[in-house]
């Protein structure tokens, strides 16, 4: 896809994701404490007879191998996709053969930073199953457009020549519940591409990226379709495989378990809520929280309809329709069916022998309320195995970082305080040691001034107090303007410092979350996805601040 560069690799500097305000409590346990969370999930990803576990119960479970992986072959084949990618889904038929799946929905240009993190992780997991398991594994990516969170999905971010936040997107869904596979391409697939050219900065590696983004979205494309070719074709030399879900030709396999949802009526949303609950009683956070009396399901026409249940009758919008009749509809036309985010991903490992789930910190969570939703199903529940997590830098950046031990979670705050402290620490010593004594002179001798007027007029402490208020606060200005004047005199660690923080925290958001990957395929090259599949370490509990 894109020219090769030589590139020299820095090593990387590791954080515990305990370190970041943002992290769960779930998600700390997750990776550093499993056993408090262990009754939620399935196995330990990071104990090795777990995996042993999974791969017997996968392996133990019927499932329409072949139906599947002929769907996969046609989508491939209307693809072109790689043969390393067409000969990992060929494995599928092989009844020894497991998975490890992760999915994203159908971001433009290819979604943010994570979404690559995502594929990448899930390719050196299944690696790491075949070498250390001696069993197929197969890495599988789900393409999810059948979701219709349009806002979520219609922008690509990227910093410009100046570090500066720049979106291309596309137009704002008119309303509706649109499933994003539903979507087609139009003209105003010119402008977002114009709008990303005009943001990427030039380098050796522009022309083609943007080369190949204009040959996969183009008028007339589905965004789902143009969201899993790109992945294809960055990941599918690989052995990545992806299938594309917002087609039907799966449907039928799943039909009978559409069918259950609907007859249980109700019984999935009362199960994750009473995992919810039991979640906070532990001290954690309920992922989800569905509607009781609703069903997993949406219908399916040309918007995502959710079902709630009414005794006996499904009630569809401003329709009603005895369960019954939906239940045997779903067994005869599971395709005007999609599942929510409970019953996904028991639709995923019905279709495919899952060992393993790679996940974001939402994901992880979630799957903590769907342990007692599988068993129902009678569908073994994979292991789950947080995604890589990580910030790309550039080397003066990382070097900044060094030479200062800054920790990296302070850029995150959009003021100049990190800022303050550097320069504080950097001005020179009879500066700070001055005003730390006249601030404590004043402290001791005002204090002794108050003490003694008391003795002619006890009302003149106060003013003695206020006086001395004052005299600190004076020098606290002082101290302020001296940090002022030490910043126009230092410009240099102050464009460091704005440089690094641009980078780590654009927004004042992480990274991974915000920027799309096309940017750093286009200021890094291929040399990136390839050190990413080496390094670095994809054991959950820390986040990686890593230099291309």
């Amino acid at each position: 896809m894109l020219p090769n560069a030589v590139t020299a690799a820095a090593p990387g500097l590791p954080v515990d994701l305990r370190r970041f305000s943002w992290t769960s409590r779930l998600t700390a346990d997750y990776a550093h404490d499993f056993s408090r969370l262990a009754a939620f999930y399935n196995g330990n990803p990071a104990d090795p007879s777990a995996w042993r576990d999974a791969i017997a119960r996968t392996q133990r479970h019927g499932r329409a191998r072949d139906g599947v992986a002929a769907v996969i072959a046609a989508q491939q084949h209307r693809r072109n996709a790689a043969a390393a990618a067409v000969t990992a889904a060929e494995q599928l038929r092989d009844p020894r053969t497991v998975a490890v799946v992760t999915g994203q929905q159908a971001g433009l240009f290819g979604g943010p930073l994570y979404t690559l993190l995502k594929a990448i992780t899930t390719l050196r997991l299944a690696a790491r199953v075949r070498e250390e398991h001696h069993v197929p594994a197969v890495a599988i990516f789900w393409a999810d457009g059948e979701d219709h969170d349009w806002e979520e999905v219609r922008s690509c971010c990227v910093l410009d020549a100046e570090a500066g936040l720049k979106a291309a997107a596309l137009p704002p869904a008119a309303g509706g519940s649109r499933p994003v596979g539903r979507v087609t391409l139009d003209d105003a697939i010119h402008v977002a591409l114009a709008d990303l050219e005009s943001a990427l900065p030039l380098t050796q590696f522009t022309p083609q990226i943007l080369d190949t983004l204009k040959r996969i979205y183009r008028p007339g494309v589905g965004m789902s379709a143009a969201f899993a070719l790109l992945i294809e074709e960055l990941l599918g030399p690989m052995g990545l495989v992806v299938y594309e879900s917002s087609g039907p030709d799966t449907k039928p396999f799943v039909a009978d378990l559409f069918a259950r949802e609907i007859a249980m009526a109700g019984a999935s949303a009362r199960r994750a809520s009473e995992a919810g609950a039991r979640l906070e009683q532990a001290g954690y956070h309920a992922q989800v929280t569905p509607a009781l009396g609703s069903l997993a399901l949406f219908r399916l026409r040309d918007e995502r309809e959710p079902i709630r249940v009414d005794g006996t009758m499904a009630v569809i919008g401003d329709d009603r329709e005895p369960l019954a009749d939906l239940e045997a509809r779903a067994r005869t036309e599971p395709a005007g069916f999609s599942p929510n985010v409970l019953l996904r991903p028991v639709v995923q490992d019905t279709l495919f022998p899952t060992v393993c789930y790679v996940g974001g910190p939402g994901e992880t969570a979630y799957f903590a309320q769907l342990k007692d939703i599988y068993a129902s199903f009678g569908v073994p529940m994979p292991l789950v195995h947080p995604r890589a997590t990580l910030t790309l830098v550039d080397a003066n950046t990382q070097k900044f970082l060094t030479r200062h031990d800054l920790p990296i979670e302070t850029l995150r705050a959009q003021d100049e305080s990190a800022l303050n402290e550097l320069l504080e620490a950097a001005l020179p010593p009879a500066v700070e040691s001055s005003l730390g004594e006249a601030l404590r002179a004043i402290e001791d001798r005002l204090t002794a001034v108050a003490a003694a007027v008391v003795t002619v007029d006890p009302t003149l402490e106060g003013a003695a107090r206020s006086t001395q208020g004052r005299m600190q606060d004076d020098l606290k200005k002082l101290h302020t303007k001296v940090v002022q004047a030490a910043k126009r005199k230092d410009d240099t660690l102050r464009r460091q410092f704005k440089h690094a923080q641009a980078q780590a925290f654009p927004g004042g958001a992480q990274q991974e979350r915000v920027l799309g990957f096309v940017y750093f395929l286009n200021k890094y090259g291929p040399p990136l996805i390839e050190r990413l599949c080496q390094e670095p370490p994809i054991d959950p509990g820390t986040h990686w601040v890593l230099t291309p």
